[in-house]
């Protein structure tokens, strides 16, 4: 064999290209290069594919460095292999300049840069460049028309779709097993599984691509029992096996209705085929496990996967923010940051979602900082969550600014806002961006009008309430689901109507969950009707026998009827449960540093002179030290004496507040527990008094008192 033939060398790149060895194919071409045989332009297109394959793009820069000093940088099938090289590598920019410098350009050119846009998520791009190439009077052929279809896919542009299947048919291509195919997967994508399905039937022999399409479609539109059936149908009628995309595409129906049974049975069958590891496959096990609640499993499983990739630490850091679990997601975090990876917008997303439910600012502000140094606060996608996350620790303005400054809001923006207003107590806010949400063109989504239910739940606006949830279904054509059910008890429980109330749970068409009776629950707590409290609290402990909320309000309803048997009945059931009450406490950030404070607390440095200023504002709002007896037993009037309200957490917080930081600056505090009605009543005159702004954002809603007002209008 003569080892100075070209023929050789490019025979066994090839081979080796061809079998995903693509390191070997370019240390082989290196070894070429070093022993004298010259490259001919029958070795490039194999060595760019190995760069490509390798996400090498270090050595992809070397051999395009190559070809001009051979003088092919201008060969038609060499630039279209740099063209997909590039775009696997991520660099479309780079593709794009090879396809505009290209003297001669032909279908498989066109081709290549547009599936090199879809290859990026640029399905407009990609859309473009075909548009482009028709202009031109290139025709399209069978991968034309496949990229067109993604790029659809990709946009859920149903229109555009629709047009590329009208050509699809004009060019005889309808009966191409996948062009059908993905046809069917753009119908589902675009939400019309009526169109995917009488494209899936027409097709007389359905080999495993096109059942997992039509598996896929089913899951990907909220029906699960139908994604299910079709996988026993695809068994019973073709006898065909699940595989990796199978399994993948079933996955999300399991989550949908908590079947981690099936989830399971679907772990174990992929380890008895052996289609584990998969990093695809074990990121969708992942998030199942997280979405049904199991998170040790799910930390279990990712601890012994051989392969984390970036998509594995978000699917694990998701799993612990969707189960509450957020001290444990910021810990995986700071693993991801141990590991050199490098955090990509659905990380940030997860994790400001993260710190929002832990209302902490400081960290978020990081977060904040970190995302505009990666320039990602254009994207749509990340300003959601710092809208989220900025309203959740209490900075409104903010929200508001990044809301303001996003050149491109989808309906999750609007949703954000709206419950920021809304948990801020600025209801009618909250419905004037509605109003200029529908002026904008955008539809509502069932989020939408969790938010505006809130809002008016939290206002007292009962009229508007009742608007908004009839104009779901009548307007929309959204059911309303169990969220927007317990915002209008909310709403009718708070505004007084308990009979109403009642009457709406037992007319649900919704099986009440501990969340609807706790609605009521509280509502009877509101208006000291102590029968419906008891009915509701039954209720709740009937589905959640740990909810020590439950026991403590009830508690709390026997005292101020003055019915002590059931306090100590009360007491001794928490005390025989382990269970025990949420110890009120506030918390303030003070330049990056959190405060926390106790009720009647002396642990700070800054005590005296906290203490000082409290006397002091105390004296200035004419506050007495009345202490109402009237749910107190004799034994307990000691105790509470030396527990005034004066001296709560709260109290305490804000002054620590109004020394710290600058004059005139709002002053923002975090309380664990509902604020009381004597702390209320005492921030109010302290803003006025003090001239400052005060926040404090308590269990429920954030309350910003300003010149002796409550955003709440008192009203919480």
């Amino acid at each position: 064999m003569d080892k100075s033939d070209p023929f050789v060398w490019n025979d066994i790149i090839r081979g080796l290209t061809n079998n995903g060895l693509f390191q070997e194919a370019i240390d082989f071409y290196l070894r070429m290069h070093f022993e004298g045989v010259r490259a001919d332009n029958f070795t490039y297109p194999f060595v760019i594919k190995a760069c490509g394959g390798g996400l090498t793009l270090i050595e992809g820069h070397k051999v395009h460095s190559r070809l001009f000093k051979v003088g092919l940088d201008s060969d038609i099938y060499i630039c279209n292999s740099l063209i997909v090289m590039y775009a696997k590598l991520g660099h479309i920019d780079a593709a794009e300049k090879v396809f505009d410098e290209m003297l001669v350009r032909d279908l498989v050119s066109w081709n290549s840069l547009v599936s090199a846009y879809v290859s990026v998520g640029d399905g407009w791009s990609s859309l473009m460049c075909i548009q482009k190439m028709q202009a031109f009077g290139i025709g399209h052929d069978r991968f034309t028309m496949l990229t067109a279809i993604n790029a659809c896919s990709l946009l859920f542009y149903l229109l555009k779709g629709k047009e590329i299947h009208c050509q699809v048919v004009r060019s005889n291509l309808e009966w191409d097993p996948m062009v059908r195919t993905s046809l069917i997967d753009m119908y589902g994508k675009c939400g019309k599984v009526d169109y995917a399905e009488r494209l899936f039937k027409v097709i007389l022999h359905k080999n495993i691509v096109v059942w997992n399409a039509m598996i896929g479609v089913y899951a990907l539109n909220g029906l699960p029992l139908e994604s299910f059936a079709c996988l026993r149908k695809m068994q019973e009628t073709n006898s065909l096996e699940p595989d990796k995309v199978t399994l993948i595409n079933l996955l999300p129906s399991c989550a949908e209705i908590g079947a981690i049974l099936q989830a399971k049975s679907i772990h174990a069958f992929s380890m008895r085929k052996g289609l584990l590891p998969h990093p695809v496959l074990e990121t969708a096990l992942l998030s199942v496990y997280g979405k049904c609640g199991e998170t040790k499993l799910a930390q279990c499983f990712f601890s012994q996967m051989r392969e984390r990739t970036l998509i594995s630490w978000n699917a694990i850091i998701a799993a612990y923010v969707q189960n509450g679990q957020h001290k444990e997601a910021l810990e995986v975090f700071q693993s991801l940051w141990d590991k050199h990876h490098k955090p990509d917008a659905m990380t940030v997303a997860g994790i400001l979602h993260a710190y929002a439910e832990m209302a902490s600012l400081k960290e978020g502000k990081q977060i904040h900082g970190y995302v505009i140094k990666l320039d990602l606060c254009l994207n749509t996608f990340i300003a959601n969550s710092l809208i989220y996350m900025y309203a959740k620790c209490g900075d409104l303005w903010t929200a508001r600014d990044i809301f303001d400054g996003m050149p491109c809001k989808d309906v999750i923006s609007w949703n954000a806002i709206i419950m920021a207003y809304a948990i801020h107590g600025f209801a009618e806010d909250s419905l004037k961006l509605f109003s200029k949400m529908l002026e904008e063109g955008l539809r509502p989504n069932a989020s939408t009008f969790v938010s505006l239910l809130s809002a008016c739940s939290m206002a007292g606006m009962v009229k508007e309430g009742w608007e908004y949830f009839n104009s779901m279904k009548r307007d929309y054509g959204i059911d309303p689901g169990i969220e927007h059910y317990g915002c209008m008890l909310d709403l009718l429980g708070r505004a007084g109507d308990l009979n109403v109330a009642k009457q709406f749970v037992e007319q649900m068409p919704l099986v009440p969950t501990a969340r609807i009776w706790g609605s009521l629950l509280a509502a009877s707590r509101h208006h000291q009707n102590l029968e419906l409290a008891e009915l509701a609290a039954n209720q709740v402990l009937a589905l959640e026998h740990d909810n020590t909320g439950c026991y403590v309000l009830l508690s709390n309803m026997y005292a101020k009827a003055r019915r002590w048997e059931d306090v100590e009945r009360m007491r001794s059931l928490m005390n025989e449960k382990g269970f025990a009450k949420t110890i009120g406490s506030t918390a303030m950030e003070v330049r990056g540093k959190t405060y926390k404070f106790s009720d009647q607390d002396r642990s700070q440095m800054e005590t005296n002179l906290i203490y000082d200023v409290l006397g002091i504002i105390s004296m200035k709002i004419g506050e007495d030290l009345f202490i109402g007896v009237s749910k107190l037993k004799p034994r307990d009037l000691v105790r509470r004496a030396s527990n005034s309200p004066k001296y709560h957490s709260v109290r305490l917080a804000i002054c620590f507040g109004l020394i710290s930081t600058s004059i005139g600056s709002p002053v923002l505090v975090r309380k664990n527990t509902r604020i009381c009605e004597d702390c209320h009543s005492a921030v109010k005159k302290i803003s006025e008094v003090c001239k400052r702004e005060i926040v404090v954002g308590d269990s429920k809603i954030y309350h910003h008192f300003r010149d002796g007002q409550c955003s709440c209008g008192d009203y919480w």
